[in-house]
């Protein structure tokens, strides 16, 4: 599903050049849950941008869901993310003004489809996340847990291939976090997602099928499965 072959990602801080990863080398296979986790600043996040396209490394090579994305002229990178990536932030992101489907139909109004058929894929979407009858309700009138089951509503409206989670329970209670962690769960186990997840809490990591641990630019695998 992923595959980053030799990649350098280098930030300039005044006269100074950090490099965040020097060669680094990780292959994610399709259908896997991996956590992410590590120290502040360690490049977390940097991994979810280059890995989603957002951000674009220095060298080196980054290949996801069968294409090499690093050499993507922009506007061909904006179409592969739209199709294939789903993104889940720490805040949930929603349109105040907007009820829950039409949040999670945002995605499908830069795509081709018609509004019975973007109504059908919103449908659908909520209803994997458990949230159907809160459908016309506005943020607001929502829980946080239940806010940001509808921002995964939204990641999964377009059917990607792969989910990337920045801290997607930073926000919550431990009892709502775990209700999310368990949609994750589902989404990987039952539809095949490929997820990515950053975070700082151990109990989240036991979610993933495995660990893998972020410092000074390379990584540790550990297994929490026991």
């Amino acid at each position: 599903m992923a595959r980053l072959v030799g990649l350098t990602k280098c930030f300039v801080k005044g006269k100074e050049t950090i490099a965040v990863f020097d060669r680094l080398d990780l292959a994610i296979p399709q259908g896997d849950f991996v956590a992410v986790m590590g120290p502040s600043g360690s490049g977390k996040t940097t991994l979810l941008n280059l890995l989603g396209g957002i951000d674009r490394p220095n060298a080196g090579e980054i290949h996801v869901a069968s294409a090499r994305i690093d050499g993507l002229a922009e506007g061909a990178l904006a179409r592969w993310r739209a199709a294939n990536v789903g993104f889940i932030f720490q805040f949930y992101n929603l349109m105040p003004t907007l009820t829950a489907a039409q949040n999670v139909e945002l995605p499908l109004l830069l795509s081709k489809l018609g509004a019975k058929e973007r109504r059908r894929h919103v449908e659908t979407a909520l209803n994997i996340v458990g949230l159907a009858d809160r459908s016309k309700h506005y943020p607001r009138e929502m829980s946080g847990g239940q806010q940001q089951r509808v921002a995964i509503a939204r990641a999964i409206v377009s059917d990607p291939q792969l989910l990337l989670c920045d801290e997607p329970t930073g926000d919550l209670d431990r009892a709502s976090a775990d209700d999310i962690l368990a949609v994750l769960q589902l989404l990987n186990r039952n539809l095949g997602k490929t997820i990515v997840m950053v975070t700082h809490d151990p109990a989240a990591a036991k979610y993933a099928r495995r660990t893998l641990h972020l410092d000074k630019g390379f990584f540790i695998e550990k297994d929490l499965a026991a």
